[in-house]
């Protein structure tokens, strides 16, 4: 039985405009790739909706017993913000402009676990943010060396449980009506594994690249058909 946590106040307070945002560098050059990679496809599938914000090492605000907690995830997905734009750009405050993260990603690194870290005092563990705090209800960890990805569902209890993911190890987030998943193959001279989205029925949700190819196997076809037909001259 997992241990009880301490009491909390948790408020939703907007980032102060002296409040100097960290500038660190990622801790892996392949986390930008990564991220983008699942917001691109989600975009050109039109599963990221004008009110939605896929977001990217950007700044998740909430006030923890009277102390300002900033933490950027490595990737997340709000499925609706309820302010202007120009109000969001320097941090996002759920509750407040909006909607909490459906989704939080984290993709491992060297920083001592940090991605699995439940500690309460000031400043809080990730885990321990997302679970609590933000109560995000899908939080998956994603190792990108080995193409393994956890992921944690809140409970009925509000604390994260790890699923299991179906035949094609895949993962359902019902939230989105898709499937994420690690996939292996190759994208702007990186091969190997990213997370990719799956719909229901299983079509995998393509990149722009992916998607310029696959027209331009489709006019190839055509064109051979038409040659065969004699309906157009060879070159």
């Amino acid at each position: 039985m997992l241990a009880p946590y301490r009491s909390h106040t948790v408020t939703w307070d907007l980032l102060p405009d002296d409040v100097v945002l960290p500038d660190d560098p990622v801790d892996n050059i392949n986390q930008p790739a990564l991220a983008a990679a699942l917001s691109e496809s989600l975009s050109l599938a039109g599963r990221l909706p004008e009110t939605a914000l896929a977001s990217t090492n950007y700044g998740i605000c909430a006030t923890l017993d009277e102390q300002l907690v900033i933490k950027a995830p490595d990737w997340a997905f709000i499925p609706e913000i309820t302010v202007a734009r120009e109000e969001v750009v320097r941090s996002y405050t759920p509750q407040l402009q909006g909607q909490p993260p459906l989704l939080v990603l984290e993709f491992l690194s060297n920083q001592g676990g940090e991605e699995y870290s439940i500690k309460e005092t000031y400043p809080p563990g990730k885990f321990f943010f997302y679970e609590q705090i933000l109560q995000v209800p899908n939080y998956g960890i994603f190792d990108p060396e080995t193409g393994v990805l956890e992921l944690y569902r809140l409970n009925e209890n509000g604390r994260y449980i790890l699923v299991s993911a179906n035949a094609e190890n895949r993962f359902w987030i019902a939230e989105m009506g898709l499937f994420l998943g690690s996939w292996q193959g190759c994208r702007e001279n990186r091969n190997g594994f990213w997370l990719r989205w799956w719909d229901e029925p299983g079509t995998l949700l393509l990149w722009g690249a992916e998607q310029v190819e696959l027209e331009r196997q489709r006019a190839e076809r055509l064109r051979s058909q038409l040659r065969a037909a004699g309906l157009e001259p060879e070159d």
